[in-house]
């Protein structure tokens, strides 16, 4: 009988075992300013009974076996570093949980100050960063309602950036989003949105980037290091995670706007070298009834790839890239009664393809010095053509943006840790610039098209810059930069300083001062356009670059452990910003218009000033919040010397994000969540209608000498994410829900003439996003 009983409690206790998916939860510590491994950290699980965690080895490896499925908060501990919270960790059953994780060299005794816990969502990646920086997680990524798995989308909740719904351009501080610059792997790549820079420079409908292949990343809004070039408003600083190098792991995506599968594991069974890829195809054609007219044409797929080589000696070789081809159509409508617009009566056919792929190398030379360097191609290509109907139902031709750009890059930097209060970064940065491009468009409808750029060449921009990180002493930072800029087509050079002051006041609040020079080359065919007026050619060859001084005041209080408040007042004073002369035109208020034809100067100015706010909870006991908030305002002046709105001046941008998830199933494994997004944004600026102008021309004139005067309405939008994730043993799967603009809201992009009705009517545009989508992850 007792034999009976102890069988029988042994398969009840492997049951419940057995019933319990648990997971991996390993990964590497690093040291921040030197890169290099930290052997011997503790770390440790907190939301554990009892705790459970593990040491790193001497390659700052460590690894916690038969995690319970959940979310966890880790502990780091190590002698002389100061000790470190990871929040948010989210364990599932079907992949490993790996991190790379960096740990800061402690300064301080404990007769100076009482030490307390960094925070890693606190801080960014990059640590020479002072102010107006944010590290983006992907868990983050995923989660966030509003996101759409889209990092450009995702980043307009963070507070001082704005943006349209049925566009994901960041708009950052009253910025156009054409001054954002995209880095990969540290090196600057093409708009990488499907369909970028046709409906919006800077922005487009979706990312080609996919939340299964992103590693946490930067976002910058200000004041960014001096590692960082060619940028006016911001840097989104992304980077690719590396592949599992344990175990494959693959993960199968099917929703209503396409397919997604993704795979990653090691080249062979106990090899370090890693890959992973994930390949999405897509079409908005099952959501026609909820978008703008033809959308339901478009398709779309990307490909991105990370292949990871370590060796013992050699360092460390990385392979990476990302591809994408878009394409879409619009047919004319035949009967000319139902040509309202001029849109009807077009036909539109567009092809576009944007890839980048480097080669990178990491050596370290000891445990304080390593050196990277990678090679690096980009290429981005459109066809879009435009043909429209005449009288005699003929199609004409009417427009044509067609352009290859390719670039080649080498980037290469000397990482130093002196001491544990001093390091250093100084690199350089060469581009050479290939394009092809040919823009033409017909003045008025039956014209024949007129040539509005024509060239072929090669130029280089180079960059060089140095940087320091000063522990001035136990509370006081100071990062010092130096970037300089030469563009080869006309000779132009820059020199850039930086500068950021950081002193921690107590244990719970810091306040942070910066200043940085920045700048940012135009869209090469500027450069080159014929000025319509005069007949002359490529009058815009000698245009120097935009410039801009931001001034960044952060203030950061630590309300409770897990509760952080935010403030940024900022100044941003641009300068030499290309307008054309006795116009109301500037290029900063720039946003599609790839047929502008006349001569521009460098003699206009912008200043954009405002208060940033943002108070986040992370999450606990199964919810979180995010408020953010942005009080601001952009002005410009022409090549008339008069003060205008800028066109982004959208003066007030709030978000409120909040989300709970409950831990279901016998035994807790299963996850259902529900996260929500509203957004309150300030409306688009436009300028007047000339009426009697429109009247007589048929087609929407502005009176430009009245600019940006006036404010569509508000705009409230609602996003929303329910999901469903059912861990298994050995897989998980997951069925989710995600809408964006909940509430069908448009945008407003001015005005067009109904030439049926002779009108002038509003051009709105409404795009309604949802997603049905069911995940398995193995």
């Amino acid at each position: 009988m007792l034999r009976i009983c102890f069988t029988f409690c042994l398969i009840f206790l492997f049951a419940r075992t057995f019933g319990q998916p648990t997971q991996v939860l390993r990964g590497t510590i690093t040291d921040n300013a030197s890169n290099a491994p930290v052997p011997f950290v503790n770390v440790l699980l907190l939301n554990t009974q009892p705790p459970i965690g593990g040491v790193t080895d001497t390659l700052g490896n460590f690894s916690i076996p038969n995690v319970p499925v959940g979310r966890y908060d880790l502990k780091i501990t190590c002698m002389g570093y100061e000790d470190a919270f990871v929040r948010e960790i989210n364990v599932i059953s079907a992949k490993q949980t790996v991190l790379n994780l960096s740990v800061k060299e402690n300064t301080k005794t404990l007769d100076e100050v009482i030490i307390k816990p960094n925070v890693n969502k606190e801080e960014p990646l990059n640590a020479m960063a002072t102010v107006s920086a944010r590290m983006l997680s992907v868990e983050e990524a995923k989660r966030y309602a509003g996101g759409f798995d889209d990092p450009a989308r995702l980043a307009s909740a963070f507070a001082g950036v704005a943006s349209n719904s049925g566009v994901n351009g960041i708009i950052v501080r009253g910025n156009a989003p054409k001054y954002l610059q995209w880095k990969m792997e540290g090196i600057e790549i093409p708009n990488p949105n499907h369909f970028g820079d046709l409906r919006a420079f800077g922005g487009g409908i979706l990312t080609g980037l996919s939340s299964q292949m992103l590693a946490n990343s930067d976002f910058f809004t200000g004041a960014f290091p001096a590692e960082y070039n060619n940028a006016v408003s911001g840097v989104f600083d992304i980077s690719m995670r590396k592949g599992n190098s344990e175990k494959r792991e693959s993960t199968f995506q099917a929703g209503i706007i396409g397919i997604d599968f993704a795979q990653e594991g090691p080249f062979r069974k106990g090899g370090k070298a890693s890959y992973l890829f994930n390949y999405r195809n897509s079409t908005l054609a099952l959501l026609g009834p909820l978008l703008p007219e033809n959308a339901d044409r478009i398709k779309y797929q990307d490909l991105s790839f990370k292949l990871n080589f370590p060796t013992s000696k050699a360092g460390i070789f990385s392979l990476w890239g990302i591809g994408l081809i878009d394409g879409a159509s619009a047919k004319p409508k035949t009967d000319s009664l139902k040509w309202f617009y001029q849109d009807d009566k077009q036909r539109d056919n567009i092809t576009q393809y944007t890839g980048s792929a480097g080669l990178s190398h990491k050596y370290f030379f000891n445990s304080t010095t390593y050196i990277k360097t990678t090679l690096a191609a980009t290429a981005s290509s459109a066809d879009w053509k435009t043909e429209i109907l005449n009288r005699q139902l003929e199609l004409k031709p009417y427009s044509n943006i067609n352009y290859t750009n390719w670039n080649y890059v080498l980037s290469s930097f000397l990482n130093k840790k002196i001491n544990a209060r001093y390091s250093s970064r100084t690199g350089i940065l060469i581009t050479n610039m290939n394009y092809n491009v040919l823009l033409n468009r017909a003045l008025t409808e039956g014209d024949v098209p007129t040539e509005i750029v024509n060239t072929q060449g090669n130029s280089f921009l180079i960059s060089g810059y140095s940087q320091s990180s000063f522990q001035l002493g136990p509370r006081l930072v100071l990062n010092l930069g130096i970037n300089n800029q030469w563009f080869t087509l006309n000779n132009h050079n820059t020199i850039e300083p930086r500068v950021g002051l950081r002193q921690t006041l107590g244990s719970k609040q810091s306040i942070g001062l910066a200043y940085g020079l920045h700048s940012r080359i135009e869209n090469v065919n500027f450069y080159y356009n014929n000025s319509l007026s005069t007949g002359e050619k490529a009058v815009n060859k000698n245009l120097d670059f935009t410039k801009a001084h931001h001034f960044v005041l952060n203030y950061s209080y630590k309300i409770t452990d897990l509760l952080l408040l935010k403030v940024e007042p900022y100044y941003q004073q641009l300068f030499a910003v290309p307008v054309m002369p006795n116009s109301s035109f500037s290029l900063i208020n720039l946003q599609t218009d790839w047929f502008f034809a006349e001569k521009l100067v460098n003699k206009g100015e912008g200043q954009n000033y405002g208060i940033d706010l943002t108070l986040e909870k992370y999450i606990s006991k199964g919810y979180y919040y995010l408020i953010t908030a942005s009080i601001f305002d952009s002005k410009y002046k022409g090549g008339d010397g008069i003060w205008y709105n800028s066109r982004f001046n959208r003066n007030v941008v709030a978000n409120f994000l909040i989300g709970k998830e409950w831990q279901v199933g016998k035994t807790k494994q299963n996850t259902i969540s529900v996260n929500t997004r509203l957004s309150y944004q300030g409306g688009n600026r436009y300028s007047p209608v000339n009426e009697s102008a429109t009247y007589a021309a048929k087609t929407v004139i502005y009176d430009e000498t009245m600019a940006f005067s006036k404010q569509s309405d508000p705009v409230v939008n609602v996003h929303f994410t329910v999901s469903y994730k059912k861990n298994k043993l050995h897989s998980s799967r997951e069925i989710a829900f995600k809408i964006i603009n909940l509430t069908g809201q448009s945008d407003f992009y001015g005005y067009k003439y109904n030439q049926q009705n002779n009108t002038i009517d509003k051009d709105l545009t409404r795009v309604i996003l949802p997603n049905l989508s069911y995940k398995i992850e193995f």
